[in-house]
């Protein structure tokens, strides 16, 4: 890292910030290939994970703001990847179910997001890579709302 301060290479914090640059731009360049965004990868994910679930409880599963679960959803459901439908049990609540072309796209974005830690991560063997992923998950953890 020529012509960087050292003061700021040595601080995990503004490596962090660097690689989610990177990180950033790798993620959003291969989800607009397949004509998708990060939040509707966190949807599908949810779905796909935990089974159908209303709109605030994607909010809350996937840390996205209660208007843009809708307008993602929205999305979704106009792409044939999600069905919204009324909830039985729940009379002002919809129910958000994945569909077979939703599960389909959560592959594609699967594999562009193992790209993308491909590319960020190619320096690193596999077992530092399981580290790395392993301390930054533990150090998140203590950020966590309780």
């Amino acid at each position: 890292m020529e012509e960087i301060p050292e003061r700021l290479t040595e601080r995990p914090t503004w490596l962090i910030t660097q690689l989610a640059v990177h990180a950033r731009k790798l993620v959003f360049d291969g989800f607009t290939a397949v004509g998708a965004r990060g939040y509707h990868y966190r949807i599908l994910a949810a779905l796909h994970e935990y089974g159908p679930a209303s709109q605030a409880e994607l909010g809350r599963r996937c840390r996205i703001d209660r208007s843009d679960v809708v307008a993602a959803v929205n999305e979704l459901v106009a792409q044939g990847f999600v069905d919204r439908a009324p909830d039985p049990d729940h009379g002002r609540r919809n129910k958000v179910t994945l569909t077979g072309a939703g599960a389909r796209q959560l592959r594609r974005m699967d594999k562009v997001l193992d790209q993308a830690q491909d590319d960020l991560l190619g320096p690193l063997p596999a077992e530092d890579r399981q580290t790395l992923t392993r301390l930054l998950a533990h150090v998140l953890a203590r950020h966590e709302p309780r």
